[in-house]
């Protein structure tokens, strides 16, 4: 996927006509279809963990909320950034958790029950916390409408996921047939809203020059380390560290995109932030799976040395 996101950025950033067609107003409804098969993958069950591991749901969903969105606001003040990209970097930080972490937590051998269950907490969360978190950061920068962000959230993320549930519920059988392409759908639909975004804004992604980027990269590094210290803090095993670690450093940096043309249309910047995290945490996820993959093997290893020895 990293591979797929990262072509279609570099042909709308330096090739920009070649995806100019794809208008700015399709991004909501694209992002409807992400949601949409999200939710028909989803089953009342997924939200049982919450119940059934109340204190670990707890810890990785306030270590969301609050690591990011304090992260965001850090770097955007140290780095000066001009009002319209502190928007879009808030956003980032503001919005839950990405569906591919569920993905990268798989393959980096965490839990991925607690993954899904993050996602599915954090995303069910978000319609309030999200225009909330924004408020209290840039109220007094910015005109933050929060009843229009939690309508827009409501619209692009609620409705979908609860269509995709309850027909998940009523045509169990014809889900499960379509459930192996599902993925592609949504990498596709993905890819059409990183190179709607990325054409219509590239002269503006170019002009940024490193600076964006850089709080990006480091947003979402800093997203992972501080993840795990909230692990080891709350002393999880290493499944559960790599589930926070990964969980809060990858965002719905698709919403945060959608977000930023919806709610700050005068500040058209505001969706550079969102576009560049797309791109950047699927190649920087697909790197921490290879490194938390390998920590697992390590420690496997030095138990059956110590077993044997013993």
């Amino acid at each position: 996927m990293g591979f797929i996101v990262l072509a279609a950025a570099a042909l709308a950033l330096f090739v920009p006509k070649s995806c100019l067609w794809i208008q700015t107003g399709w991004v909501n409804y694209l992002l409807m279809i992400v949601m949409f098969a999200m939710g028909l993958t989803m089953k009342l069950s997924d939200f049982a963990i919450v119940f059934s591991r109340p204190r670990d749901i707890m810890i990785g969903c306030t270590a969301q909320f609050v690591i990011m969105p304090l992260l965001a606001f850090a770097l955007g003040k140290a780095f000066g950034l001009e009002r319209s990209l502190m928007v879009g970097v808030m956003l980032v930080g503001t919005c839950p958790g990405g569906t591919a972490s569920n993905v990268i937590t798989y393959l980096s051998k965490g839990d991925v029950g607690l993954s899904v269950g993050m996602t599915s907490v954090s995303t069910v969360l978000a319609p309030l916390l999200t225009p909330a978190l924004t408020y209290l950061f840039l109220s007094t920068s910015v005109d933050v409408d929060v009843k229009a962000m939690m309508i827009s959230m409501i619209q692009v993320v609620v409705v979908p996921i609860g269509l995709g549930m309850l027909i998940s519920r009523l045509l169990p059988k014809v889900c499960e047939r379509i459930k192996d392409i599902l993925p592609s759908i949504s990498v596709a639909a993905i890819c059409v809203i990183i190179a709607s975004v990325v054409s219509h804004n590239s002269e503006k992604i170019l002009s940024t020059g490193a600076v964006i980027f850089a709080v990006v990269i480091l947003h979402n590094l800093l997203g992972y380390a501080f993840g795990y210290l909230a692990g080891m803090i709350f002393r999880m095993d290493l499944p559960r560290k790599k589930a926070v670690a990964i969980e809060v450093g990858m965002q719905n940096s698709g919403l945060a995109a959608s977000l930023a043309g919806s709610a700050f249309p005068d500040l058209s910047m505001a969706t550079v932030p969102g576009a560049i995290f797309s791109v950047w945490h699927n190649i920087s996820g697909a790197v921490l799976a290879a490194v938390l993959r390998r920590m697992g093997t390590d420690e496997d290893t030095q138990d059956d040395a110590q077993q044997q020895t013993s």
